[in-house]
């Protein structure tokens, strides 16, 4: 069963995953890459919740991948139940980290961590983190330290 410090994780999404026959690969369980189409459903739940994409979009930015790490820890198969969860962990002037972990019949399967920046959409360059974001990663960090 796994047990988290919920504290830890700012600005926390879940979402339950369903397991398609097309996620499965030649050995009957999950493949490597549909990992990395989880990732990006949580993250665009992530971003529907506290920072939508339109509105990104609307003002001239938007985020980009620079890197993605997984941790496979156990094999995923069709009839599983699996829970993602997403938060931001780490938040600097031009980049930000997500971790990740996917649950499979209450026992952890996996781990992740993406790696990212914010870009001007006329001329794809890094731009610092925008403060609404910055404002809601801050106010949850000392709401949970005062708790």
């Amino acid at each position: 069963m796994i047990v988290s410090d919920r504290l830890s994780r700012p600005l926390e999404v879940e979402l339950v995953i369903p397991v398609r026959t097309y996620d499965i690969d030649f050995m009957g369980i999950v493949s490597n890459i549909v990992y990395i189409r989880w990732l990006e459903d949580l993250r665009l739940k992530f971003l529907d919740k506290n920072f939508p994409i339109e509105q990104q979009i609307e003002q001239g930015y938007a985020p980009i991948l620079a890197g993605t790490e997984i941790d496979y820890k156990r094999s995923i198969k069709l009839a599983d139940q699996v829970i993602g969860r997403l938060w931001l962990s780490s938040l600097r002037r031009l980049k930000w980290t997500v971790e990740a972990e996917f649950i499979c019949n209450h026992e952890l399967a996996a781990t992740a961590t993406q790696k990212g920046a914010f870009v001007d959409l006329q001329n794809s360059r890094p731009i610092p983190i925008p403060e609404e974001l910055q404002q809601k990663y801050f106010e949850y960090q000392q709401v949970n330290q005062n708790t």
